[in-house]
């Protein structure tokens, strides 16, 4: 079981160039390497312009970068030949959601590192460590309460990340603490204000998860329990977060009519906690909010003008995707009493009128997305599998019911299990972000195996990052290549003080891809999701290789990832 403490950078040696002809770093041309790769157009993160060179490794570090030709005379145990390829560092997913593969499943992350994503961050809203007695009451099924008790020990956070890695990891796994764990923990799962004993217990709960390593607290304010938080408590637990290098990543608590006030809330928080703010996946959604973009922008970058660290980041598509439960008011779930709201008679036709009202208190994206751009999956049941990918105006019509009744029904016959893909977003938009020069990119998604898949994802989970290098970078032209791979990679380090990864540099962690710019691209559709992306040849996580020739090895190599505050 290993796992990795961060440092600052112990290494300052100059970048190599081009021009300069010489090898930088660890070893000459003949010394022994592990790997080298040569031949390859060196993009090295950091957004400088791409060179030819050959990069040298060494165990799990990059042992040393030359000039093409630099390492022909040195023994090597393995040679990549990156001729008409680009080499980069290994891109960091900020927004990960493989908690399954991780934690119960092969640890290969199939369709992830196919991408070239090296490093996956977890933890929005919800993380499975620690766990107290509030949060274990929660949980009715008694194996599932049983393996929970693995994670109740005051290091609790940091034996979920030690656990994950020890099964097997394919990448390398860090997370920040979900807020509605931190909620659970201190308050229980019910609505109402946090008492100050509650706040002080939350506080202690959130200094040991980030001395457990975790990068700070990610939020989810459109999910029970995240929902229930008030903006006085989020900052709050947050100055708590703030002496270890804490950041609040946060997704709003509105991204559709009240988007503008989410961003404020936001900003709010972090300029009263102390803490820089992160907001996941920016978007406006629904037609009717497109034109705040422009505003969203414009708050974002008046907060950095006048001091404060607010940044965001994105995924590649004009559909969002989460639980098709979402659509139901929040509170209907408080103290984990959602079926059985759901299955009360009394209650059928408030709730029904809920859904379907346009401003019923609370973040309704079937709403704002509008029934006939809602696209429902995951059907278990036999008798349901006909609706699979059907948007909900047709399930609603074929079921002689309204929309807000199908909600309720499907819920209740599919165990709470559905989910759903809302188009929502403008391409328009989504271009002026990718070129914002505070964006970076997040998959929300977790990996897929199409051997193994069972019904419909959203495309993400297998395209995100070679959408944006073959759509956006090559085909549209939207943001240079360098821009790209510097906000796949060392924005998201420097983002979350990583501080020997992201960068092409001798003696920082040996994450690398090799991939063909002229080629890579996104296979997975809405329609059929299930499609590797292409065009990523070799991936290498901490020196082994994961992908060769576009193929997974079934290395596991990946090491737990840690935040400022991580003491050991």
């Amino acid at each position: 079981m290993r796992s990795l403490r961060f440092t600052p950078f112990l290494f300052a040696l100059a970048a190599c160039t081009p021009r300069g002809g010489i090898v930088t770093g660890a070893g000459t041309a003949g010394s022994a390497y592990d790997v080298v790769i040569e031949n390859g157009r060196v993009i090295d993160g950091t957004g400088a312009a791409w060179y030819y060179g050959d990069v040298a490794v060494r165990g799990d570090r990059i042992a040393a970068i030359g000039p093409r030709g630099a390492f022909k005379g040195a023994r090597a145990a393995h040679r990549v030949d990156a001729t008409g390829h680009v080499v980069a560092p290994g891109f960091i997913d900020i927004q990960a959601q493989s908690y399954g593969n991780f934690m119960s499943g092969d640890g290969l992350a199939l369709s992830m590192v196919t991408q070239g994503i090296t490093t996956a961050i977890l933890g929005e809203g919800d993380t499975p460590a620690p766990v107290n007695d509030k949060i274990l009451a929660l949980e009715t099924d008694s194996a599932a309460r049983a393996r929970m008790q693995r994670f109740a020990g005051p290091h609790g956070f940091s034996d979920w990340l030690e656990f994950m890695v020890g099964r097997g990891a394919s990448q390398n796994i860090g997370s920040f603490v979900g807020n509605g764990t931190v909620r659970v923990y201190g308050h229980g799962g019910g609505m109402g204000t946090a008492t100050p004993v509650e706040i002080d217990t939350m506080q202690a709960m959130v200094r040991r998860a980030m001395e457990d390593g975790a990068f700070g607290i990610a939020s989810a304010l459109i999910y029970p329990p995240n929902v229930y938080a008030s903006p006085a408590e989020l900052t709050e637990i947050n100055k708590a977060a703030a002496p270890y290098g804490g950041v609040y990543i946060t997704h709003m608590r509105s991204e559709g009519d009240k988007f503008l006030e989410g961003i404020d809330e936001a900003i709010s928080v972090g300029k009263g906690a102390g803490v820089p703010v992160e907001i996941y996946h920016l978007k406006a959604a629904g037609v009717r909010n497109w034109p705040k973009m422009d505003v969203a922008i414009a708050k974002i970058d008046s907060a950095r003008a006048a001091g404060q660290d607010v940044q965001a980041d994105m995924y590649l598509y004009p559909a969002g995707g989460n639980s098709f439960a979402s659509c139901i008011p929040p509170k209907y779930a408080a103290d984990g009493k959602l079926m059985d709201n759901l299955k009360n008679p009394a209650l059928r036709a408030t709730i029904v009128a809920e859904i379907q009202a346009r401003d019923a208190g609370f973040e309704n994206l079937c709403e704002a997305a509008t029934p006939e751009n809602v696209m429902v999956v995951g059907f278990r049941k036999p008798e349901n599998q006909k609706y699979e990918g059907k948007r909900l105006s047709e399930i609603a019509a074929a079921m002689n019911k309204s929309w807000g009744e199908v909600i309720i029904d499907l819920n209740v016959a599919e165990d709470l299990g559905l989910s759903e893909i809302l188009f929502l977003m403008s391409e328009e938009n989504i271009q002026k972000q990718i070129r914002l020069p505070w964006m970076k990119f997040g998959t929300d998604a977790s990996t897929q195996d199409p051997a193994r898949a069972r019904g419909m994802v959203h495309p993400r989970a297998y395209g995100n990052f070679p959408r944006l290098l073959g759509k956006y970078v090559r085909n549209e032209k939207v943001t240079p290549l360098e821009d790209a791979v510097r906000k796949a990679s060392s924005a998201v380090a420097t983002r979350l003080q990583i501080h020997d990864r992201g960068v092409i540099k001798p003696g920082l962690k040996a994450d690398l891809v090799v991939f063909d710019p002229n080629t890579i691209i996104d296979n997975a559709t809405f329609e059929k999701p299930h499609q590797l992306s292409t065009g990523m040849k070799d991936v290498i996580v901490n020196g082994v290789a994961v992908v060769r020739d576009g193929k997974h090895t079934g290395a596991k190599p990946g090491e737990v990832v840690r935040g400022p505050g991580y003491r050991r």
